[in-house]
């Protein structure tokens, strides 16, 4: 079992190193369930001009379309570096049971990918962030959280 984990992980980083000569970023995910590679992607965010084309993301996308469910339960993923606040926010709201990680955020951070800025702001008041922030029109859009919350055939996620 132990074996099989890092043959995941060796998978993972593999694919990492293979998306930088692809011209990708050097981040990479394998999901896996029961033992059975599910899907895996590396990171194309330079590659689609797409800024959440992260490996993670990209590979829950395709997991989730393999499995025909948003909900992942049952499934793991090896990610070539510890997640950021998006992936790991995106590797929650898919349901996975465990996350593998190679690299950490401070081996991302030493090569130019820091994300502490991200986690700094999470923990900053709304009013105070970098990004101005402002709430308007909440009698309005509540309208459809009411909707939503009175409907009986909603499916909940």
């Amino acid at each position: 079992m132990k074996q099989e984990k890092h043959k995941f992980m060796e998978e993972a980083i593999k694919l990492s190193i293979e998306n930088i000569k692809n011209g990708g970023g050097p981040f990479a995910a394998v999901i896996v369930k029961d033992g059975k590679v599910i899907a895996k992607a590396g990171n194309s965010v330079t590659k689609t001009n797409d800024p959440t084309a992260h490996a993670e993301v990209n590979t829950i996308r395709l997991a989730a379309k393999a499995l025909n469910t948003f909900d992942l339960s049952g499934c793991e993923i090896y990610t070539s570096c510890e997640p950021c606040p998006m992936c790991l926010g995106a590797i929650y709201w898919a349901r996975l049971d465990k996350i593998y990680y190679g690299n950490t955020k401070t081996d991302a951070k030493n090569i130019g990918f820091d994300d502490s800025f991200i986690y700094d702001e999470i923990a900053t008041p709304i009013a105070d962030r970098k990004i101005k922030t402002i709430q308007m029109d909440r009698d309005k859009a509540i309208k459809a959280f009411e909707l939503w919350q009175a409907s009986d055939d909603k499916i909940e996620y």
